[in-house]
């Protein structure tokens, strides 16, 4: 596939309302890299590819590509219930200074509490223990395979 024609399924796609990863390691994926929602280069590639792409990943490891998007995922999730809790509880802090319930020093400082609180939070691990040794797994199992595929590449050469 020509690198235009590539570039050009890629806005094809687009007009369709779909979402494109683009995934490539050469000068001529470039225009699909820079044209996709995503550009994905290898990094044994050619510079102006991870030049172009977003994320830049380990050659011959793709699985990455899976953690990467349940590391997204759980960071999104992340950062709506951040948002809907702060939402929620500064409206409160609102609705009960406004009725006389609290001080105005007391809103204020339940209010930087909540942002102290909800950014500690934030900071725990994305994977949590027993996904990091799923994950070390899945990358066991992708590198074993990875060999056996280059061990048979090489013996029928």
């Amino acid at each position: 596939m020509l690198p235009e024609d590539k570039a050009k399924f890629i806005q094809e796609e687009h007009k369709k309302g779909r979402k494109v990863i683009m995934v490539g390691d050469g000068i001529n994926d470039s225009p699909a890299l820079s044209e996709a929602d995503a550009g994905i280069a290898i990094s044994a590639g050619a510079a102006i590819a991870k030049e172009v792409a977003d994320v830049t990943v380990k050659e011959g490891d793709l699985y990455e590509l899976v953690i990467l998007k349940e590391i997204s995922n759980r960071l999104m999730h992340r950062i709506h219930d951040n948002y809907r809790f702060i939402i929620g509880f500064n409206s409160a802090l609102i609705a009960l200074g406004f009725f006389g319930v609290i001080s105005p020093s007391g809103s204020a400082l339940f209010h930087n509490l909540s942002t102290v609180a909800s950014g500690v939070k934030s900071t725990t691990a994305l994977l949590p223990k027993e996904k990091k040794e799923e994950v070390k797994l899945l990358e066991q199992n992708a590198r074993a395979l990875n060999e056996a595929s280059v061990m048979t590449k090489v013996k029928s050469a």
